[in-house]
């Protein structure tokens, strides 16, 4: 995954309410069920605003988002942030060009983290925005730092990685990119899962997962 360099790093406007909208669309898609997941953006300023802990994505207002520091206090908000918290920090930390963070619990792409099997890039859309295969972390219990440096030590050219025994997590230049990324994550999935029940799969040749690189990284430096 590529970063900013020296340049400020990459915040969302309006982020309050792209990350509600964005938790309330994870919800409809099926991404996750009750009140797992949760979803984050940067701010100008540099902190969080990321979704509370334990609250219905159906009920959930503005007024119940939280705005942390990155060192994970709670700068402003009545309920406490995601337990995840985390997990959220260490992306932003770990890569500049990051504006929002969404971890979800998506059915087939967990069946992928529970094996411990990589999701292979096997499909050109999968490639171009996800950045090429999307790996397995080690296992670390939910709610611990071990989650976050886990997911960053491999997303590393990537914009997501399968969470061991627990589900995934996406970035993106802000809530509504993250969010495909992660309704992709879930679709190849489920394409390689079916696939794998008719035969060997066959991944993409290791040329066009290279040529697909270049245009990931400059959809990343440069989000439509």
């Amino acid at each position: 995954m590529s970063s900013n360099g020296d340049s400020a790093p990459r915040s969302v406007e309006n982020a309050h309410a792209l990350v509600l909208a964005a938790a309330k669309d994870m919800l409809r898609k099926g991404l996750t069920e009750g009140t797992a997941g949760n979803i984050s953006a940067r701010l100008p300023n540099g902190n969080i605003v990321i979704t509370p802990s334990s609250v219905d994505y159906d009920l959930m207002t503005l007024d119940d988002l939280v705005i942390i520091d990155l060192d994970g206090k709670t700068v402003t908000g009545d309920r406490g942030p995601s337990s995840e918290k985390a997990l959220h920090i260490a992306c932003y930390k770990a890569f500049p060009d990051v504006g929002s963070v969404i971890h979800a619990h998506p059915v087939f792409a967990t069946m992928f983290a529970v094996a411990h099997q990589n999701i292979p890039a096997c499909i050109d859309e999968f490639s171009i925005y996800c950045g090429g295969e999307v790996a397995v972390t080690d296992y670390a219990m939910s709610g611990t730092d071990g989650v976050g440096d886990n997911a960053v030590a491999v997303m590393n050219g990537r914009s997501a990685a399968l969470l061991a025994n627990h589900g995934t997590v996406a970035v993106g230049a802000n809530p509504g990119k993250a969010l495909h990324v992660t309704a992709l994550i879930e679709r190849s999935a489920q394409i390689v899962w079916g696939a794998k029940a008719l035969g060997p799969i066959h991944e993409l040749p290791e040329k066009v997962n290279q040529q697909f690189a270049g245009i990931y990284s400059y959809l990343r430096q440069n989000p439509m």
